[in-house]
């Protein structure tokens, strides 16, 4: 069922004549997030500012049989986004509102379109900050992160975004309002805020989110070592969880990554080595330089050529830099690559990662490898020309094996960037039918019709999809703001 002028004119008494844009050059904009297999062109966007319009809106399109695709900033890298055809796109970027601070009880009530970095940066004046930190802050959405259940590199120490949500407000697809969870630390009743927490918009829309805020750290101190090999970055992670530390975070990135993040910023890595490991530890001042010494040990015991330490913020911050931009460096070098998700146990990581280079060498391709190596949850990029539909082909057979790999190594195929319609294929090779059989029974119980966010997450019911051949395009790094994507 389409959409007539009398659709549109409804739709804007309902949410103002700025709030609709059927016009095809911004439908063009929404047409997929930023690296997805398929792009789809809605037929209607929708920008509501509240609470109360988006229930509106729900009742409206449900009332139609319109599906509805939440959208936050687009910063998704599983296709999640994806309009449904002919449908409507709800960007909640417009509702980007800190609601309430309460620095006594260290939480904040925010809207979803509130960027992650905006939000630690409106609570620093209390000494507070938004834990969940993925390499997207600058511009991904709280809303966003909440759909994904998003980590990022301090999620070792600190845990996901599941951890720091407290309570949602959220409308269910006939346009109910409903509030799961809220203030207190564990109240009685289901735990349906934690369901609807990485459900990627197929449960609620949510319009209001409770999140924990974190006191900042006493002392930080952050560390960089460079290694011969990729093997024996990953066996100093190893060697520094078995000994009882569990820093803030640990990252890897390998020597393809490393070169292409210091062609393009200067930050002084070195160009040599097969991997360079970031450690950084965090709490009160006097814990951390015990930290340090035994972690410098451990490394050097591993192989390290060299040690460097952050003297002050502004050389921790460009030693964050240059990891938070890499995916921004790919953009630079390659007209299409493809980012992976899996995880995989910590102890072999430095199986996987070979393993990584040889299915993307076999097929002709280029990877590189940048990962958050405390948990196990890898990045691989597989880089293509975006113009040869072979070399697309290879791309996208090359991270399903990726993903297979990940699985038989008793690791799973998304840490954070979710499953939308990208993986939706391989849910039948990591989960049982009763399993699968008990996700659609819930997803029913909230989403009866099937409206929201269609044919995401769960495999079957647009077997169309599945079968078309992939659309892998090229992303581009925005000049405005560093690892921001269009």
């Amino acid at each position: 069922m389409g959409l007539t002028p009398a659709d549109l004119g409804v739709l804007r008494a309902l949410l103002g004549d700025d709030a609709v844009l059927d016009s095809e050059a911004a439908r063009f904009t929404y047409e997929a997030d930023a690296l997805t297999l398929e792009r789809e062109l809605p037929g209607v966007v929708v920008l509501p500012r509240s609470t109360d319009q988006v229930a509106a809106l729900l009742r409206w399109a449900h009332a139609r049989g319109l599906p509805v695709t939440p959208r936050g900033a687009g910063t998704g890298l599983a296709g999640g986004a994806t309009p449904a055809p002919g449908g409507i796109v709800l960007s909640l970027n417009r509702m980007d509102r800190l609601v309430r601070v309460d620095p006594e009880r260290m939480l904040a009530w925010v809207q979803p379109g509130l960027v992650n970095l905006w939000l630690s940066q409106q609570v620093a004046a209390h000494d507070l900050y938004f834990a969940p930190d993925p390499a997207s802050q600058q511009v991904s959405t709280l809303g966003g992160n909440v759909s994904t259940n998003a980590g990022g590199p301090h999620c070792l120490k600190y845990g996901v975004t599941f951890n720091h949500v407290l309570g949602i407000v959220c409308v269910l697809d006939d346009g109910t309002v409903v509030t799961l969870g809220g203030e207190a630390c564990d109240g009685p009743g289901m735990d349906l805020a934690s369901i609807v927490v990485g459900s990627e918009g197929t449960l609620a829309v949510v319009t209001e989110i409770c999140v924990r805020l974190m006191p900042r750290p006493a002392a930080v101190k952050t560390m960089l070592f460079d290694f011969t090999t990729i093997e024996a970055a990953c066996r100093t992670v190893s060697a520094v969880i078995a000994a009882g530390i569990v820093p803030a975070a640990m990252e890897i990135m390998d020597q393809h990554t490393t070169a292409l993040v210091e062609d393009w910023l200067h930050l002084g890595l070195p160009l040599d080595a097969a991997a360079v490991l970031l450690i950084e530890v965090d709490g009160p001042a006097v814990s951390l330089e015990p930290q340090r010494e035994r972690i410098v040990a451990l490394a050097e015991a591993h192989g390290t050529r060299s040690t460097r330490i952050a003297k002050d913020a502004a050389e921790r911050a460009a030693l964050w830099r240059g990891r938070k931009s890499a995916f921004g460096a790919y953009g630079r070098t390659a007209s299409g690559f493809y980012i992976m998700d899996g995880v995989v146990p910590r102890t072999r990581l430095a199986e996987a990662l070979a393993s990584v280079y040889a299915f993307a060498h076999e097929r002709g391709l280029e990877a590189g490898n940048v990962f958050h190596a405390g948990d196990g949850n890898l990045h691989p990029h597989i880089l293509f020309d975006a113009e040869d539909d072979d070399a697309r082909r290879r791309a996208l057979e090359a991270s399903h094996e990726i993903l297979r790999m990940c699985i038989r190594m008793g690791g799973t195929i998304s840490g954070e960037h979710g499953v939308g319609l990208e993986k939706r294929p391989l849910m039948t090779e990591l989960y049982a039918p009763a399993d699968l059989e008990v996700m659609a029974r819930l997803k029913a119980a909230f989403n009866r019709d099937g409206l929201l966010n269609p044919e995401k997450i769960l495999p079957g019911g647009g077997g169309c999809r599945e079968a078309a051949p992939a659309q892998l395009g090229g992303m581009r790094p925005r000049d405005d703001v560093e690892g921001a994507w269009i």
